[in-house]
């Protein structure tokens, strides 16, 4: 976990491993989720956002924006370190509109705005303190390019916790818990959350269904469905949507790369995936 001065921006911090065997690369595919930082730091990861788009390796600094389909990952043998980015971290980190960069990966050193990030490649070359040195010295470099603070970080703080709520289900409902017309809140999701409310609304209720069948894979998906689900075929058409394939494909396929980053985090954060975290507000708000 990150330090606590971090939290309001950053999930997590991860350090993945995969060992090459003969029986082929490691292949899955990844929920859509928050923005995320990849720091490649041996071998190569091959991934690519969508349904239709071949899988190519990414660059050593990779950022991948907030994303509303699935990332296809293939791996032989790598090592690499991962940041979950929130919102109210991708607005404070690079101030510019998550909408530009959703479902894409790029590269953060040839990117204008994002090329500061290249001075984490050095500081983990330095260390000599291992993987928990490493952390240490990507948590520094990350508190020291923290933004100022702004008057929006309460409205992206706000929005992030309603949409994370359960009980929220319609972008009037999410738009009257946090004080906004319906087209301030339109303007805030793409600037700072990539996509307009109410598909973020039901991205967040499909990963709540998601994420129970990845904790317990042996369940049945009418066990899984979010209450806000109508029926079984409402849950389908949003499954085709964010993954791109049937929920009976999707569980007939192994997930060794998912299913394990999904119990390490509920271990380690509470929340199976990135985007169900609540959020907390920074320790110093704005005046």
């Amino acid at each position: 976990m990150p330090p606590e001065a971090l939290r309001p921006y950053i999930t997590t911090f991860y350090h993945a491993r995969i060992v090459g065997s003969t029986s082929g690369a490691v292949v899955d595919r990844l929920h859509p989720e928050w923005a995320n930082l990849r720091f490649v730091t041996g071998g190569e990861i091959r991934a690519a956002v969508g349904f239709d788009e071949e899988v190519s390796a990414i660059p050593t600094l990779a950022v991948t924006g907030p994303t509303s389909l699935s990332t296809r990952f293939e791996a032989d043998t790598m090592q690499a370190w991962g940041i979950g980015l929130l919102p109210l971290g991708w607005s404070r980190l690079f101030g510019v509109g998550a909408a530009d960069y959703a479902d894409r990966i790029f590269d953060a050193q040839r990117e204008p705005g994002f090329d500061w990030l290249s001075g984490m490649i050095e500081l983990c070359r330095e260390n000599s303190g291992g993987l928990q040195g490493e952390s240490d010295a990507i948590a520094a470099f990350f508190l020291r390019h923290i933004g100022p603070p702004s008057r929006r970080d309460a409205r992206i703080v706000g929005v992030q916790r309603a949409l994370v709520d359960p009980e929220i289900q319609h972008v009037g409902q999410l738009a009257d818990s946090v004080g906004m017309t319906k087209r301030t809140l339109e303007r805030l999701s793409r600037e700072a959350f990539g996509f307009p409310p109410r598909l973020l609304l039901a991205r967040q209720r499909f990963l709540r269904s998601l994420a129970q069948f990845m904790l317990d894979p042996t369940m049945k998906w009418t066990a899984t469905l979010d209450p806000q689900y109508y029926d079984q075929a409402h849950f389908y058409r949003d499954f085709n949507r964010f993954m791109g394939m049937s929920p009976r494909e999707y569980a007939s396929r192994p997930h060794p790369v998912l299913a394990a980053a999904a119990h390490a985090r509920m271990a380690a954060a509470g929340e199976a995936m990135q985007a169900l975290h609540k959020p907390v507000a920074p320790i110093a708000d704005p005046a």
